[in-house]
């Protein structure tokens, strides 16, 4: 029915491209427009003005041989004031675009290594953008963003250098797993000296105070019974300590048969030979 009236509808977001006799004559804006084809007049075509989308993937090698794929994306559209050049002057804008995105990838890449690549990647976007932008101005396309989204080595590649960061941390563990045996060995070693230290002192203390309770005991029992000297109270005193330790012995479940002399000197020579041990372990010491 518009045709019949002449009239036709640009929906918004697009332009029209309206001819005369096969000439471009006039870009219509959204809205409804007159086109007397009496006259020779049509629309050659419609061309969005949305922001379009392409995504290129592109192989090449790396400065150290690696083969990866560079995975670009490109947003562009067309500019309003140049319609007719987005129009008539490209045939196929996306493949216009995947040529000029393909010839700043193989010119960039080669030149670092693979983990330059990662690494300057936004480098690698901008030298696309500004090319692209270069090239799609004269024929009326605009260039909003260029993204570098993935780069994607081959699977080798990718599986050594997981092995390769795997086997950095499992020795970064290693040493630090080293280093704290090492600080529990030497907290260990400074703990054990600590206690022998202590027990030293107790068993010094312990020894003191045996020594002052005998010469305690010596010194009283001299001054209780007259005519006592300090040789005989301690031949007594270890007499009795040596049948303590004998009855001890003997009361213990588990104790082996132990065979002393026992006849009428026996107590003397005793208390001579534990006192001569004592003397010597005495001299052996100082």
């Amino acid at each position: 029915m518009g045709n019949l009236f002449c009239l036709v509808q640009v929906d918004q977001s697009t332009v029209a491209i309206k001819e005369t006799f096969g000439k471009f004559d006039d870009v219509l804006e959204p809205g409804c427009h007159c086109v007397p084809w009496i006259f020779g007049s049509r629309l050659a075509g419609h061309l969005t003005l949305r922001v379009q989308q392409l995504d290129v993937k592109c192989e090449t090698k790396t400065k150290d041989n690696v083969f990866v794929n560079v995975v670009a994306s490109i947003q562009y559209r067309a500019l309003t004031d140049k319609a007719s050049d987005a129009f008539y002057k490209l045939s196929n804008t996306r493949a216009q675009i995947q040529a000029y995105v393909f010839d700043v990838i193989r010119a960039s890449v080669p030149k670092l290594n693979l983990d330059d690549v990662f690494e300057q990647k936004n480098e690698i976007a901008k030298a696309v953008e500004e090319e692209l932008e270069k090239a799609m101005s004269a024929y009326g396309f605009e260039i909003v963003q260029t993204l570098i989204v993935d780069i994607e080595p081959d699977e080798h590649v990718k599986r050594a250098m997981n092995e390769i960061n795997a086997a950095a941390r499992l020795r970064v563990a290693a040493t630090e797993k080293a280093e704290a045996e090492k600080i529990l060995q030497i907290k260990r070693a400074e703990g054990e000296a600590e206690s022998k230290y202590l027990s030293g002192l107790g068993i010094a203390r312990q020894r003191q105070a045996i020594v002052d309770g005998l010469r305690d005991s010596v010194l009283g029992f001299s001054v209780n019974v007259p005519g006592t000297t300090a040789k005989d109270v301690m031949d007594m005193v270890l007499v009795t300590q040596y049948f303590d330790t004998m009855k001890e012995i003997g009361a213990a479940s588990k104790s082996s048969a132990v065979f002393i002399p026992h006849g009428p000197g026996a107590v003397r020579d005793v208390a001579t030979q534990i006192r001569d041990g004592l003397l010597q372990g005495s001299a052996a010491a100082s």
